[in-house]
């Protein structure tokens, strides 16, 4: 596909925002799959060009996360299995059956997850009380969303965060970083499918990713200096602008 050297400049910058966007709250691919739409990508290239883009971005802000002591790998092990394998089951699934019911749902789901930390303004600010065990948290919720992001995907980060949260109890900065952790393996499972079926432009992807490098590091940074204050508003927005988003798409 031949772009012109300032659509790749636009491409780069719109990896970086959607990057530093998505180390915080996620939402990255509000930003960047419809620029990638717009410079000519037909929508299932475009769709795995986002996934190969958007995992460089995930796995920078995963490592960053890591390194600052936010998210443990190994303590999260047991989530990443579970997420990997209901992302398998997801991207098996949605090649057999029509997603249809699905979009329609999520809308109201997310509704739900923005509702409720909105209201509940102390959520995530310390370390609270968790109301279900953690292995049982990852294996439905490991399984659950693992399965809806290699099915669907939108609003993935929003609902790991959201259950982190409410149901674990935990403080926002680490919930963000376990998010990621668990957006990396489902992403990996997805992409790989869509390398298989010859769905990725690399030479747009790549020069994107080299922008989410960037961005996802910048905002996983402030995430982790900065914590609760800043966090949850951007979370919010990304959320409510998820939830606009699939409305459009699927009522308007």
């Amino acid at each position: 596909m031949d772009l012109s050297l300032a659509t790749y400049g636009l491409l780069f910058f719109t990896g970086l925002t959607a990057g530093f966007v998505d180390s915080i709250a996620g939402g990255g691919g509000l930003i960047a799959l419809p620029v990638l739409l717009s410079v000519g990508l037909p929508p299932q290239l475009a769709l795995g060009t986002n996934k190969l883009q958007g995992s460089f971005g995930t796995l920078s802000a995963t490592i960053n996360f890591i390194r600052k002591g936010k998210a443990s790998l190994k303590g999260n092990l047991l989530g990443i299995a579970y997420t990997l394998s209901g992302a398998a089951a997801g991207a098996w699934a949605i090649q057999q059956i029509q997603a249809g019911f699905i979009h329609h749902l999520i809308p109201f789901m997310l509704l739900f997850v923005f509702v409720y930390t909105l209201m509940a303004k102390d959520l995530g600010m310390v370390q609270g009380r968790a109301k279900m065990k953690r292995h049982l948290f990852f294996m439905i919720f490991g399984l659950g969303l693992g399965f809806y992001d290699g099915f669907f995907g939108p609003g993935t980060g929003a609902f790991w965060t959201g259950a982190l949260l409410i149901l674990l109890g935990m403080e926002i900065t680490s919930a963000t970083a376990t998010t990621r952790i668990m957006n990396f393996t489902s992403n990996v499972v997805a992409l790989t499918l869509f390398i298989i079926g010859g769905n990725v432009l690399y030479s747009v992807g790549l020069v994107m990713a080299s922008g989410q490098i960037i961005g996802a590091r910048i905002g996983s940074g402030m995430a982790i200096k900065r914590g609760y204050t800043f966090i949850r508003p951007i979370f919010l927005t990304m959320v409510f602008l998820t939830i606009i988003r699939l409305i459009y798409v699927n009522y308007i």
